[in-house]
């Protein structure tokens, strides 16, 4: 697939979105428009279903909003406020020790770099493009199992990890799309564009499509 054949891709896919369910942490970004909160909840979502996500989220920033007022938690304390998200024990710990590093590191401040960023306990390249994109606002391509899957199966990419994708898309992709991709290709592989046995018969762009290594669809 060429680039202007993905274009009409995404475009229409962006229409279609309304339809869909927003990605947990688009959603604490929208509300919040805190960096902070959009890390926090991306270390929380990791392995873990959105509205599992969701409720972990929502009760922890009903006790602590800001890394300060975080540290005033013990790990006990939030591992019972997150539970039962994925290896929410090591999430715990996580949280605390990026708080602690930001209050003494960065002033409190969620750094807006990625390779600051990426020195953060449990803080990989997709929770810091997240942050930087959503929390930020700045270009930053997000790539999880869907943005990977999905470029993969459309024809766009060719690649075998997350990490090489978000580098050929780097190359590739129109920067207008650097922020929105994830929102869009997340909520179409969680609706539609399932990892196994697609509802292709659903697809606003099945016509578009290479289906690349797609055995079943429906």
């Amino acid at each position: 697939m060429d680039t202007p054949t993905l274009d009409k891709v995404l475009t229409a896919l962006q229409k279609e979105c309304p339809k869909w369910n927003v990605p947990i942490v688009t959603q604490v970004a929208q509300r919040s428009k805190d960096p902070f909160r959009v890390l926090i909840s991306t270390l929380l979502s990791l392995r873990t279903k959105d509205e599992v996500t969701t409720e972990a989220s929502r009760r922890l920033f009903q006790r602590a909003k800001t890394p300060k007022t975080m540290m005033n938690l013990s790990a006990a304390e939030i591992r019972k406020l997150i539970y039962p998200v994925g290896f929410y024990k090591k999430k715990a710990q996580n949280i605390l020790d990026v708080c602690r590093i930001l209050i003494d590191v960065y002033d409190s401040r969620v750094p807006d770099d990625l390779d600051e960023l990426l020195k953060l306990p449990g803080v990989g390249r997709k929770t810091a493009n997240l942050v930087i994109t959503l929390g930020y606002g700045k270009p930053g391509i997000c790539v999880d199992t869907h943005v990977h899957r999905i470029t993969n199966r459309l024809g766009y990419v060719t690649t075998k990890h997350p990490d090489q994708t978000e580098m050929a898309l780097r190359e590739q992709l129109p920067i207008k799309w650097w922020i929105p991709i994830n929102d869009i290709l997340v909520a179409f592989g969680q609706t539609l564009c399932k990892p196994i046995s697609p509802w292709c018969s659903r697809c606003p762009v099945e016509d578009l499509c290479e289906r690349i290594g797609v055995d079943r669809f429906r």
